[in-house]
């Protein structure tokens, strides 16, 4: 992850300069959540430039996800949830690889979620990646 200009790379498309970009977002329903796939690292650790296809592979089964809307009914079930929720808006989460359904809207690539697929939370993301 780059640092976390993943909320700053978001911003992009949510900002008041795209304003009918950020309309196209979907509402979630129900119990699911929108969530943005964070950009990978375009280098690995010794430097070397990664392709277009590496970069492709790591974004497409990632864990981290950052959690842009959240649906009317996430986390109201008491029954099923009584420690409450599990996350919230703008936070990054951990989920399973291909959790979810993909879209892409103007080059950027989210995810929509159940509630129930967040397995953790994370203050900072980066070094976190899939083994």
């Amino acid at each position: 992850m780059n640092d976390l200009s993943t909320a700053v790379d978001l911003s992009l498309v949510l900002n008041k300069k795209t304003e009918e970009k950020a309309t196209q977002l979907p509402k979630p329903s129900g119990y699911r959540i929108l969530c943005a796939i964070p950009e990978a690292e375009k280098e690995f650790d010794s430097g070397i430039a990664k392709s277009d296809e590496t970069m492709r592979y790591e974004e497409l089964l990632t864990t981290v996800l950052f959690v842009v809307n959240l649906g009317p009914d996430c986390y109201v079930d008491k029954d099923k949830l009584p420690t409450g929720p599990w996350c919230k808006k703008a936070d990054f989460i951990l989920v399973r690889p291909n959790a979810g359904t993909r879209l892409v809207i103007h080059n950027k690539e989210f995810r929509i979620i159940n509630d129930d697929s967040v397995e953790g939370v994370v203050a900072d993301p980066r070094g976190i990646r899939r083994k």
